[in-house]
């Protein structure tokens, strides 16, 4: 057997438990957290409007494509360390488009998600760190396989039509990094969604693919030659990827490679409050900010002078000052539109300080950390070091998020979301997908 055929025996096969089936239940509530403002119109976002009126023809493909760029527009969306990349606004778009176009029961649609964050990972397990490093989205460039395997596993195709899906796809993988803070960055979600929904309809349509090479031909195109194509297989499912490492939700409305910075300032800015110390004496008092993280562990948050919202949630120095100034990320600072210029001056005076005795960031960002040090003016330093593992360790509270998002004015749809029958997944298609 070739390694496309072994692997689409993995995807259709495999047999994900209840706790992987509860864990994607939270994905997919997440998922309707993120995307609904954007589909609402409760945040400024000219995206959607401009995309409407060139996917407007109600397909399959432009309602995954919609959906896909609706989650992925606020950069609220959940997160998959093996993946290094978004998972969800790839898969789920993907499914809930197909979903109402050729209705599943509830279980095959479950199954099907979580073989795609399976698959997702393995990716990027496979592809290696390089692949980022090189300047890939893996959003975008694994997405459209990952979200390949999940409409073969919805599907239930066999293990040729599979391995010729999964050729379809990786032939179309692609987005770059270079799109970050701009309404390119999520529109790759919506297109990897799209390619997978496309691969589909040409492999049931009988289009005629390589089964035999293609997977490791994208592997080592897309590696500098470090993939390791035998992480696509073992142990598959043991345990679920969805489960462990799992998803990770944000607590924050940036790029999660600012999240560890962000917390940081925070904690700072309440120790200095628990003191019994005004907020204006320590603003007043900065006259220096350093952050130090592993050398590359800047590589996502690259924009250190943003001129706008977008930009901003990949600003390092906009989101340490925004934290110190609100204590919180709020969205409206972080949305399409104007910056907020109270944020701007005290960003200006943040230094990005790499720490060269600490490991590259590309070998294991498990590892990242975020050191920030505020010098006031009488040459006092108050410090605080945040690391991704302790920020992992405090949990975000999905329900909470859902309900903010919803504002009370969906009752049903909450309802909905928790899907505990078909006809609760029926539902939930219908209103998002109705809202494009």
């Amino acid at each position: 057997m070739n390694l496309s055929v072994m692997l689409a025996e993995h995807i259709l096969y495999g047999q994900p438990d209840e706790s992987a089936h509860q864990h994607a239940r939270e994905g997919v509530r997440d998922f309707l957290a993120v995307s609904w403002p954007v589909l609402q119109g409760k945040v400024p976002d000219s995206g959607l409007p401009a995309l409407r009126t060139i996917y407007r023809d109600g397909s399959v493909r432009s309602q995954a494509l919609l959906l896909g760029y609706a989650g992925h527009a606020l950069d609220y969306d959940d997160f998959h360390a093996d993946f290094r990349g978004h998972p969800s606004v790839v898969i789920l778009p993907a499914l809930l488009a197909w979903q109402q176009y050729q209705p599943k029961r509830l279980n095959r649609f479950l199954d099907a998600y979580v073989t795609g964050v399976e698959m997702a990972g393995r990716l990027g397990l496979a592809v290696s760190q390089q692949h980022y490093a090189l300047g890939y989205h893996n959003t975008a460039t694994l997405g459209t396989l990952a979200a390949a395997a999940a409409l073969a596993r919805l599907l239930a195709l066999e293990s040729d039509a599979t391995a010729t899906l999964l050729g379809i796809a990786a032939t179309q993988a692609s987005g770059l990094r270079a799109q970050f803070g701009s309404a390119v960055k999520p529109l790759h979600a919506g297109f990897a969604a799209e390619r997978a929904v496309s691969a589909a309809l040409l492999t049931l349509a009988g289009i005629d693919g390589r089964q035999a090479g293609v997977i490791e031909a994208f592997l080592a195109a897309s590696s500098s030659g470090q993939a390791q194509p035998e992480k696509l297989l073992e142990n598959w499912g043991r345990p679920w990827r969805i489960s462990a490492p799992g998803l990770e939700f944000k607590p924050f409305p940036t790029c999660a490679g600012t999240h560890s910075a962000a917390e940081a300032a925070q904690m700072l800015r309440q120790q200095w409050l628990a003191a019994g110390k005004p907020l204006d004496a320590l603003l007043s008092q900065i006259v220096d900010i350093t952050v130090a993280f592993p050398p590359g562990g800047d590589i996502a948050a690259s924009i250190s002078v943003p001129t706008h919202g977008i930009e901003a949630r990949f600003s390092l120095e906009y989101v340490i000052a925004a934290m110190l100034i609100y204590g919180d990320l709020r969205l409206q600072d972080f949305a399409e539109g104007d910056l907020n210029h109270q944020i701007m001056p005290l960003a200006a005076r943040v230094r990005r300080t790499p720490d060269n005795s600490a490991p590259p960031d590309a070998i294991n960002p498990a590892l990242r950390f975020h050191d920030v040090t505020l010098t006031l003016s009488d040459s006092t330093k108050l410090h605080q070091r945040r690391t991704r593992q302790q920020s992992l360790a405090e949990s975000v509270d999905v329900n909470r998020k859902l309900l903010l998002a919803l504002q009370a004015s969906s009752p049903d749809l909450l309802a909905a979301s928790e899907l505990r029958s078909t006809a609760d997944l029926q539902a939930l298609g219908r209103a998002m997908l109705s809202a494009l």
